[in-house]
């Protein structure tokens, strides 16, 4: 009951969450770019991303899931640990939407992400910060992961703690968003702005 009542809700915001990242991340496609979003999950932002009118028709884009859910609109390769299965600078684009966190790992992870991507990588994720930051984003990712059943690690990170992390990679920085507009206004302004993280960066 209470997972069928949270899924209703987050189904629109989940919506407006794929439309806003598919606007910010298009710019950043160039013809012929091949794409690995790790952590696809049912392959919606690809989706997104692949129909909007801006983005090169050219462009490849895959997904990388710990297990398939069928009917995906991308192609979705399984990957359960380990190194990833594809080559150094394999993709042109790696995109890490809202998964870090969820990842025991991270360090590795991210590794991994930037060992296979020849030129951007791509990180949308939670920033810790204001007024009971932690404890609003703890329940943001509970409200949205619990009828799903992926597990929750409620391990966020600061803006220097990211810019710490970014300084271990071989990448440099070339945009980054403090505050973004993710959600529908009222749910925004509690859950959004502020507590919301973009950062490319450029091998």
């Amino acid at each position: 009951m209470i997972k069928g009542v949270l899924k209703t809700i987050h189904e629109p915001v989940y919506e407006r969450r794929i439309a806003v990242l598919a606007e910010m991340l298009v710019p950043h496609l160039q013809p012929g770019f091949d794409v690995l979003d790790v952590g696809c999950g049912s392959g919606m932002l690809g989706e997104r991303v692949l129909n909007h009118p801006e983005c090169p028709s050219d462009v490849r884009y895959r997904g990388l899931e710990k297990s398939k859910r069928g009917n995906e609109p991308i192609e979705v390769i399984e990957y359960h640990s380990g190194a990833f299965p594809f080559e150094d600078d394999a993709f042109d684009v790696v995109i890490l939407a809202d998964v870090l966190h969820h990842e025991q790992n991270e360090a590795f992870l991210l590794s991994e992400a930037a060992r296979v991507s020849n030129d951007l990588l791509v990180i949308k994720d939670h920033k810790k910060e204001g007024f009971l930051g932690y404890w609003r984003i703890c329940f943001l990712d509970w409200v949205a992961n619990n009828p799903y059943q992926v597990p929750c690690l409620y391990r966020y990170h600061t803006e220097g703690e990211w810019h710490s992390i970014f300084k271990e990679l071989d990448f440099n920085l070339i945009r980054e968003e403090k505050s973004i507009d993710l959600y529908p206004p009222l749910l925004n302004q509690v859950f959004g702005k502020r507590l919301q993280y973009y950062a490319v960066l450029q091998k």
